[in-house]
């Protein structure tokens, strides 16, 4: 696992789901699973949020709310597409309302795949998504430092 500064908050978001990746990802956070075991914090706010967990597809209606909830959180921040709705529109991915995956609305950092997803699926998709962000913090310190010095 990626050597993490400070605790990574994740925000979940359910889009248009027959909420079975719901159910396991809220199980991850019970002393079963255990994900904070590996400082994760789940949070309900995306200012405050590192890491954004997306189940379900995306629909027209839903695809705002996505893209609002991902420019809210700041920089550096990890998409996490759990289920395979969330990957490519899964089984409802033939509907007339679902336009496909996360990835139709923001950009995915870990897809997740499984129908539901299990939680320790779900774990591993996060504990991967630390490594992503532990990348980006490190390169979006030197882009800054970099920028600080050309001033």
């Amino acid at each position: 696992m990626a050597k993490i500064t400070k605790s990574p908050w994740l925000l979940h978001y359910d889009g248009s789901s027959c909420n079975g990746c719901d159910i396991e990802v809220l199980a991850c956070l019970t002393p079963v699973y255990d994900v904070e075991r590996f400082g994760i914090i789940n949070t309900g706010n995306p200012k405050h949020a590192d890491i954004f967990l997306v189940t379900g597809g995306i629909n027209e209606k839903n695809k705002a709310v996505v893209k609002q909830l991902y420019d809210q959180m700041p920089e550096p921040k990890v998409v996490v597409a759990v289920g395979i709705c969330a990957c490519n529109g899964g089984v409802f991915k033939d509907a007339y309302n679902i336009i496909g995956g996360v990835d139709k609305a923001i950009p995915v950092d870990v897809y997740v795949p499984g129908c539901a997803a299990r939680p320790e699926a779900i774990i591993d998709g996060v504990v991967k998504a630390l490594g992503v962000l532990d990348e980006k913090q490190k390169a979006f310190k030197a882009a800054k430092k970099q920028k600080g010095e050309n001033k």
